[in-house]
């Protein structure tokens, strides 16, 4: 009996380590993915303030059970739930609360209640709770949204008038469609080309009770004619629409949709990337006109619960903000809408032709050739990139928010109190990683330099070739993505040269270029890994991908500077013949040419991420979004191997102290000399 009581508390035992050995796992993973999207480093010694991974809005836990779990173990002076993130974070009174609930709470299970789900919770200690709020936002113009516009019992009539299993006479068009149930009245959409036949109206009319609820729209000048087709939507939790603009050609200006059964949020987006989520309460009217109805998408997330404000459960309409103070997870009910639209009977001249079908472009822009001199580079550079970055600006910064590691790793490095110039910082993402420094940041963009201000941020508006900054002022400087930008061997040297000038004797920069080789020792970049808008299923091993070239210190023998030599020599020559044009690269494939122009789609044509957009599934009017695509297209000359060496070794005033390849870029730390 004792050798089986020990054999049992030996099992018991070896148990307990492995499920340790597991919660230790779990807990570097989730410090690796904070540093990797946030740049909020995990600390080993205790404070006041936790990380808690597996409890966010974006896998399902809501405030009101996670502050319950929370407070069991000491006051919570903050919490901050980030919208759509796996993680929240909580600051204690004291930082012996706080250790109490990491003792507690590390691998612990416990069940989210809205979802019948067990997670497993893992803490880490942070320095301090420091979130980026986003900007306040405001309704996009045009846009109302009118609450209790109907009573209970006419919102039951009006459920009630649309029979979802009879219609046997088929006077009104419906479908199943894969993310709802539809209903067409007065007139048919039809998703094969997107328009509605408008010869062939449908028999019947609309339901009597909404004859009755547009006189009383028109009445309060909701609406300034009467609609003559209507779209019947059924949404239940889970489903959604994806973004789109009801199409032009189709519709007439006013749109109003009622929203019965449910309250829901609605996402908004603008062309140039800004985004508004609005909450629709049960029994409320949007109305779009003008910019809201011509200019921004509209779409509903298919997921089974939206984010929404904490203290405004009583009063839920409007923008819903980026508070993660007061954020909360509410859960989705079945919603019908009622959306009701003109057909127009002419081609629409809205002031929005970008957009607009009835007014389609027949310009086609003319490829640029590849510069013969200075003034032709200049030129170049201003309209294939400066323009371009002005007009995308607020797009590509929403796709811009996650550091890259060794760019933070860089900066983590440097002494405190070091004065640090990130010269191209686009929208200052890499400005406050390291509070210990100094830094400062430049961009020809002035909208980039914008949301770098409205981030609270340091930066100024100046070309990278010129630099209004006192020479040898700065400790070290970072240039990432951005030499790869200048059209001449000679304007990219000039670019490094510019860099090293601000350095003191003995500063260091870090540079990063994109690569010609996206495949590097059989790993592919995460550019080709994202074609066709897909993320591998695997996790991208940065360790296995990034191949030091010379982690040491570079051999300035005789025989390595002809090397550099020869290949600074074949990067003037190796581009784009001078009499032709410039190739338009095909996104997420290899490069076949050094200089080259990628496109940049200011609205893309899929949905969720690596999810197509199915035309069947598109609301009634909405336009196909690739033929609503702004498209610019962005000089770039992609590096060789060895190329950007070459061209730091060809400069006098400056050292290669390393050079590396990271994700599908050439990347150098230099040393002034």
């Amino acid at each position: 009996q004792s050798t089986s009581t020990e054999v049992k508390n030996s099992e018991d035992h070896l148990k307990v380590h492995k499920m340790k050995k597991k919660v230790l796992r779990k807990q570097l993973r989730a410090q690796h993915t904070l540093m990797r999207h946030e740049g909020i480093e995990c600390i080993s010694h205790a404070t006041q303030s936790l990380v808690i991974a597996n409890a966010g809005l974006g896998n399902g836990m809501s405030r009101h059970q996670l502050l319950r779990i929370v407070e069991e173990y000491g006051l919570v002076e903050t919490l901050l739930m980030p919208p759509n993130k796996p993680y929240s974070f909580v600051k204690y009174g004291t930082t012996e609360e706080a250790k109490k609930a990491f003792d507690a709470l590390n691998g612990k299970e416990v069940t989210l209640e809205d979802f019948d789900q067990n997670i497993v919770l893992y803490i880490n200690f942070v320095e301090k709770v420091v979130w980026q709020n986003a900007v306040p936002t405001t309704l996009p113009p045009g846009l109302k949204v009118i609450e209790r516009i109907i009573s209970p019992e006419e919102e039951r009539r009006m459920l009630e008038s649309i029979d979802w299993i009879g219609d046997e006479d088929a006077q009104n068009a419906q479908k199943t469609l894969k993310h709802r149930r539809v209903k067409h009245f007065g007139y048919e959409f039809r998703y094969d080309n997107n328009n509605v036949d408008k010869d062939k109206p449908l028999p019947g009319g609309f339901p009597e009770i909404c004859d009755l609820f547009l006189e009383k729209c028109l009445k309060q000048g909701y609406i300034k004619h009467k609609p003559d087709q209507l779209t019947v939507n059924q949404y239940e939790p889970g489903q959604g629409i994806p973004p789109h603009i009801d199409t032009h050609s189709a519709f007439e200006d006013e749109i109003i949709s009622l929203s019965l059964g449910a309250e829901i949020v609605m996402d908004f987006k603008h062309p140039d990337g800004r985004t508004v989520a609005i909450m629709l309460p049960q029994c409320s009217l949007l109305v779009m006109a003008g910019e809201s109805r011509y200019l921004w998408t509209h779409g509903i997330t298919p997921r089974k619960y939206d984010v929404i404000q904490a203290s405004e459960l009583g009063q839920k309409v409007g923008t819903i903000t980026s508070n993660v103070g007061d954020l909360t997870l509410n859960r989705r009910g079945t919603r019908t809408s009622f959306t009701f639209r003109k057909v127009r009977r002419s081609p629409c001249n809205c002031i929005y032709p970008s957009v607009c079908d009835s007014q389609k472009g027949q310009q086609t822009q003319v490829q640029p050739s590849f510069p013969h001199n200075e003034m032709e580079a200049s030129k170049l550079e201003q309209e294939y990139v400066h323009k371009v970055y002005e007009e995308i600006a607020r797009h590509f910064s929403s796709t811009r928010h996650s550091p890259w590691p060794r760019v933070v790793e860089f900066l983590r490095s440097l002494p405190k109190g070091s004065i640090v110039a990130d010269v191209g910082c686009g929208n200052g993402k890499y400005l406050g990683i390291n509070e210990d420094l100094y830094m400062v940041g430049c961009d020809r963009s002035k909208n980039l330099v914008d949301i770098c201000g409205e981030k609270n941020v340091q930066a100024f508006v100046c070309d990278a070739l010129s630099v209004p900054i006192r020479s040898g002022s700065c400790d070290a400087c970072i240039s990432i993505a951005v030499i790869h930008h200048f059209s001449t061997a000679e304007r990219r040297a000039a670019a490094i040269r510019e860099l090293a000038r601000l350095l003191r004797p003995g500063g260091t920069a870090l540079v990063y270029v994109w690569a010609m080789e996206q495949e590097y020792k059989n790993h592919k970049s995460k550019y080709l890994k994202e074609k066709n808008g897909s993320k591998d299923k695997e996790e991208i091993n940065t360790a296995a991908t990034q191949g030091p070239l010379s982690d040491q210190m570079p051999n300035n023998s005789s025989q390595d500077s002809a090397r550099s030599g020869r290949l600074l020599n074949d990067s003037k020559d190796k581009g784009c013949d001078a009499d032709s044009r410039l190739p338009v690269h095909t996104n997420r494939t290899s490069f076949h040419s050094q200089d080259l122009l990628v496109p940049w789609h200011l609205k893309g044509d899929t949905g969720k991420k690596g999810e197509s957009v199915n035309t069947a599934s598109f609301a009634a009017g909405c336009k196909e979004l690739p033929e609503l695509s702004s498209v610019f297209h962005r000089y770039y000359h992609v590096f060789c191997e060895g190329e950007l060496e070459a061209v730091c070794r060809s400069l006098d005033c400056v050292r290669v102290l390393k050079s590396y390849y990271d994700q599908g870029n050439w990347c150098v730390v230099l040393e002034k000399l």
